[in-house]
């Protein structure tokens, strides 16, 4: 068995190619039984989709990495809208060791924007789900996902790979620190209720801004939100209208298109009198106009655009990230050797099944010589030298047809499987 990771990520492809692979949570079942058409039949596959990257884990028997490339990047491209070859120079393939050590680094926080962050470990285990919904999760697969849950479960008790984060919410709450004096006195518009709305709401929240309103396609869903943090809620097409009343806007919505649109930007800074407004976008992809960015007195940041901010701290982690990094080759060695035991359970089930095939001979030979009256000595006899026979025809006649460095090979593994392998009977 062999395990190929392919895709692509924030650190090989701008958001703008990204958000063309964005697949949402109730779209990754479909998305898999479509792709499963374009992949051998005895392969698995999990798609991982994520605002900072989308990839195809695939196991498979017998296909080769190579063999899996093109049909997988021919489906990248048409799911996206792009020519394979724009596409293939942002995508990689990794292979066994480097794929098992890819999905373990990500699981651990390590590939993260965020150094640290434990989200990406819930939208793993959403990708598992999902593709065992789908009828796509194999054994192979399963192994591998389990096995990078663990250590990433290691990686952050034995580490602390956590304790130096600099999240996404902190960096929004440091650019506003740049542009406004009073971080009590702000008003606040937050666009979307999935699953980056609570953690950075949280943080935005404790710092106790003028006020928090919470903007939602559902209303009852934003209204839940907004209750847990003393927010005002209300519909996302009233928060447009509205603009001008607020100093920061951060958007996350599910939304295929943008929902904040040059004209309304501008409208709103009018209004505001040149005021400044800094507005964050957290959605793949894009929920706010780039050419927004233009504007006088607006400060646009995308969510490539935090990475540098959010990274600052990353000499206080290097020492934790070198422990985990410790960890995962750990765990990836350990993921290698069990696949190479996979390797082996063909050849050991047709080992079994060959020798099941001698004994049934054998005792139906030895049940006839018994009921034709020979003494059980003599049919003993006759059992364990036919047994004996059937074991050792193979390797003479191997032995007899080879020659030169092959037959040394062979004397080796002989003598090493037959010779050097202490006898453990009962005393």
């Amino acid at each position: 068995m062999s395990v190929v990771a392919l895709g692509l990520n924030h650190t090989t492809a701008p958001l703008d190619v990204r958000g063309r692979f964005a697949f949402p949570g109730d779209q990754l079942v479909p998305t898999l039984r479509s792709l499963r058409g374009r992949l051998p039949d005895s392969c698995e596959a999990a798609l991982v989709s994520t605002c900072n990257r989308t990839e195809l884990y695939v196991g498979t028997g017998d296909a080769s990495a190579q063999a899996l490339t093109e049909p997988a990047l021919d489906w990248f491209a048409q799911v996206g809208g792009m020519r394979s070859d724009a596409l293939q120079r942002h995508f990689y393939v990794l292979q066994d060791a480097g794929a098992a050590r890819h999905a373990f680094r990500l699981a651990s926080g390590l590939s993260s924007m965020v150094v640290g962050e434990t989200q990406i470990l819930g939208q793993l285990k959403q990708a598992v789900r999902e593709a065992d919904t789908a009828g796509t999760l194999g054994t192979t697969l399963h192994q591998l996902f389990q096995r990078s849950f663990a250590v990433a479960k290691e990686v952050r008790s034995g580490t602390q790979i956590g304790m130096h984060t600099v999240s996404l919410a902190a960096a929004i709450v440091r650019l506003a620190a740049r542009l406004f004096d009073d971080f009590g006195r702000l008003e606040i518009l937050f666009l979307g209720a999935g699953e980056m709305a609570a953690p950075v709401l949280a943080h935005l929240s404790a710092r106790s801004p003028g006020r928090l309103t919470i903007a939602n396609r559902s209303i009852e869903r934003g209204a839940a939100l907004a209750a847990r943090f003393g927010a005002e809620s209300i519909g996302l097409a009233d928060a447009l209208p509205r603009l001008a009343e607020f100093d920061v806007v951060v958007s996350c919505t599910a939304s295929p298109v943008p929902v904040i649109g040059m004209g309304a930007v501008e409208r709103a800074i009018r209004a505001r009198r040149r005021r400044p407004m800094l507005m964050v976008d957290l959605a793949v992809p894009r929920d706010i106009e780039a050419e927004i960015s233009k504007l006088p007195d607006v400060y646009l940041y995308s969510l490539d655009e935090l990475e540098q901010i959010v990274q600052s701290g990353s000499e206080k982690r290097s020492a934790a990230v070198g422990e985990a990094e410790t960890i995962i080759e750990s765990g990836v060695q350990e993921f290698v050797r069990w696949l190479d035991t996979r390797q082996t359970v063909p050849l050991i089930h047709a080992l079994q099944a060959q020798a099941e095939t001698w004994r049934a001979a054998e005792l139906a030979r030895a049940r006839k010589l018994l009921a034709r009256g020979d003494s059980i000595d003599a049919v003993l006899e006759a059992l364990s030298r036919g047994l004996t026979q059937k074991m050792l025809h193979g390797p003479m006649a191997g032995l007899q047809g080879t020659q030169g460095e092959e037959r040394a090979a062979l004397t080796q593994t002989l003598s090493t499987l037959y010779l050097k392998c202490p006898m453990r009977g009962r005393r």
